[in-house]
Parts: structure tokens; sequence; C-alpha cells
């Protein structure tokens, strides 16, 4: 019933932006926890990002100042801004979220497919 597609990704020079969107469709009423991941060709994934049940938000050290993470819960979309990118941010990013579906408490929780960063030199 829900699913998580995660959109805005693509190929961009060093010193660019990209904004990334990660949209709940389905009976989804709003996100509860939301985590943003990347993984190379290679290497392991890493969380880049993620807003905890408390609302609070913490970035990874190397994309602090760069990346904001951003929530419109009338869209049920996040959005990570991605700006000064470099190429050591090429990776699939994907999202990872519980999601509430309903007034009642129910919860989903899962991932999207994610989507492709490019950053060259």
């Amino acid at each position: 019933q829900v699913q998580l597609v995660e959109s805005g990704g693509g190929l961009v020079q060093a010193g660019g932006s990209l904004r990334l969107s990660c949209a709940a469709s389905g009976s989804v009423v709003s996100f509860n926890t939301i985590d943003w991941y990347r993984q190379a060709p290679g290497k392991q994934r890493e969380l880049v990002v993620a807003i905890s049940r408390d609302g609070s938000t913490n970035y990874i050290d190397s994309v602090k100042g760069r990346f904001t993470i951003s929530r419109d819960n009338a869209k049920n979309t996040v959005y990570l801004q991605m700006n000064s990118l470099k190429p050591e941010d090429t990776a699939v990013h994907s999202c990872k979220a519980e999601v509430l579906m309903d007034g009642h408490g129910s919860t989903w929780f899962g991932w999207g497919q994610g989507t492709q960063v490019t950053v060259s030199p």
C-alpha cells in the first residue's frame, strides 16, 4: 500500500547542486522518522542525515553546511537539498522512513529504490 519513491538525482559538476525528493504514496498521513542513505559501488552504505521521532536532525560530518533536509507534510514528501557537491558524494541515495498511515496510529516502515547522484570532477 505504501511506497517510497526517490527522485531528483542526476549528473552534476563539482560545486553544483541537486535536490532529492522522497515521496510517500498510499494511505500516508505523515512521516515519523526519515533517513537518507547513500552507497557507492564497492563502498559501505552510510547514513547521510536522519530525522528522529523527536524531530531532531543529525547530519554526517562530511555534509554539514552543504546538505539540508526538509519536510513537506502536506505533500508527504521529504527533500534533501545538496549544495557544493563533490565527487565523493557520488552514490545511489535512498530514503528509509517510518510513516503514519492513518489517524489511529498505524505505521509502515520501508525503503525507497534509490536515485543515482553522480558528481563529475
